[in-house]
C-alpha cells in the first residue's frame, strides 16, 4: 500500500472540496459528498445553483482529471477518502454517533468475523443496519474479499448526507454495497444475513410507538436505541449466524439491560465480549467493547468458554500478537 497515493487522492479531494466550499457556501461534508460525485460522473464538474464560475469549473476539472483511481486498490481508496471523512468530521463538529469506526477496531471486527466464519466459508451475506459514512463495512468488505470471501454486503442508515458519502466511499472503490436510506428499526426489506456488524449508535430511541415492538423496549419513557438494533439485528441473522456489534462497556450494567439480557437469552448465544484498549477513551462512560453473539438454531450452540478478554494497546505488537493467540486458541476449542 502506497502512503504517496493516499496522501495524493486526499489531497485532490480536499483542494476540490475547498473551492466548492467558497463557491456555493457548503459544509464540508456536503462539498466531499459533491466532490465525490463529480469523480463518479465522468469526472466532470455539475453546475451548482449556477453559483460556479466558469473558472472554478475548469480548476475542478482539472484537478478530477488528474486522479487516477485504476491505478489504486480498494484500501488506498478507502483510506485517501477517510482523511477526508475526518476532516470533515472536525470541520463540521460531527456528533459523536455520527463518527467513524477507526480503522484499527475495524481490523479487530473483521479478524472475529473471519475466525467465527472459519476456513470453509467461500460467500456470505452481511449487513451492517447503521452504515454511516460506511466506513466500518468497506473495511470489513476489504478484509473479507481479500481472503477470496465472496461477499454480498448491504448497509442502512437515516442519515441522507452519511449514507451519500457511503455511496460514493464504496463506489470509489469499486464495491458493490446495497445502501437503504431508512430507520433500521422498521420492518427492512432484508433477506437473512450471514453477519450483523455494527458501530451501533448510543443513546434513547425517540419513537416510542416503535420500540414498543421490541422485547428490549423501556417499560417507561424512551429506549435504548443500541438495544433494539441489537434485537432487530439478531432478527435478520440467519440461524447460526452472527452478530458482531461495537458497544458501550457498560452495555450490562444499566437498569435497562435486564431486558436486553433475557431477549440474548431467548433468541441467541453470547459468544464473546472484548473489551477495548482503554488508551482509546477520554471518560470510562465513553468506553466501548466488542460484543459477539451467535443466533440460535442451526446447530448453533453456547460455547464451553465465552471469550472475554482485554484487547491490548494496538501500538503494542508482542501483547497484540499473544491476543490473537488466545483468540486462535478459543476459537479451535470452541468450534
Amino acid at each position: 500500500m502506497s502512503q504517496k497515493e493516499i496522501e495524493n487522492l486526499f489531497s485532490k479531494l480536499d483542494s476540490t472540496v475547498k473551492l466548492l466550499q467558497k463557491n456555493i457556501g457548503v459544509s464540508y461534508l456536503e462539498g466531499l459528498a459533491e466532490t465525490g460525485e463529480n469523480i463518479l460522473d465522468d469526472k466532470k464538474a455539475r453546475q451548482v445553483d449556477n453559483l460556479l464560475s466558469n473558472e472554478t469549473m475548469e480548476m475542478l476539472n482539472k484537478i478530477y482529471h488528474e486522479i487516477s483511481l485504476e491505478n489504486m486498490d480498494p484500501e488506498e481508496i478507502r483510506k485517501s477518502f477517510q482523511l477526508a471523512l475526518l476532516k470533515g468530521a472536525k470541520e463540521d463538529s460531527l456528533q459523536a454517533n455520527h463518527q467513524m469506526t477507526p480503522d484499527a477496531i475495524g481490523f479487530i471486527l473483521t479478524y472475529l468475523i473471519e475466525k467465527v466464519l472459519g476456513t470453509e466459508a467461500k460467500a456470505i451475506r452481511l449487513l451492517d443496519p447503521a452504515v454511516g459514512t460506511g466506513n466500518l463495512l468497506s473495511t470489513v468488505y476489504n478484509g473479507l474479499t481479500s481472503k477470496k470471501i465472496e461477499v454480498e454486503a448491504e448497509g442502512i442508515d437515516n442519515d441522507d448526507l452519511l449514507l451519500s458519502l457511503a455511496l460514493i466511499n464504496t463506489e470509489l472503490q469499486g464495491q458493490t454495497i446495497k445502501l437503504t436510506h431508512q430507520d433500521a428499526l422498521t420492518g427492512l426489506l432484508v433477506d437473512p444475513v450471514d453477519i450483523v456488524v455494527s458501530d451501533l449508535p448510543v443513546g434513547f430511541y425517540p419513537v416510542d410507538e416503535r420500540a414498543k415492538d421490541f422485547k428490549t423496549s423501556a417499560k417507561e419513557g424512551h429506549s435504548f436505541a443500541h438495544h433494539l438494533f441489537i434485537e432487530q439485528s439478531i432478527h435478520y441473522l440467519k440461524k447460526g449466524g452472527y452478530g458482531v456489534f461495537l458497544v458501550p462497556s457498560q452495555l450490562f450494567e444499566t437498569e435497562a439491560a435486564a431486558a436486553l439480557t433475557k431477549m440474548i437469552q431467548e433468541e441467541a448465544y453470547l459468544q464473546g465480549m472484548l473489551h477495548l484498549p482503554k488508551e482509546l477513551f477520554q471518560t470510562k462512560s465513553s468506553r466501548k467493547s466488542i460484543l459477539l453473539l451467535q443466533k440460535k438454531g442451526n446447530n448453533a450452540k453456547q460455547v464451553k468458554q465465552v471469550l472475554l478478554a482485554q484487547i491490548p494497546d494496538f501500538k503494542n505488537q508482542q501483547a497484540m500478537f499473544r491476543f490473537m493467540q488466545e483468540v486462535e486458541t478459543w476459537n479451535k476449542k470452541n468450534n
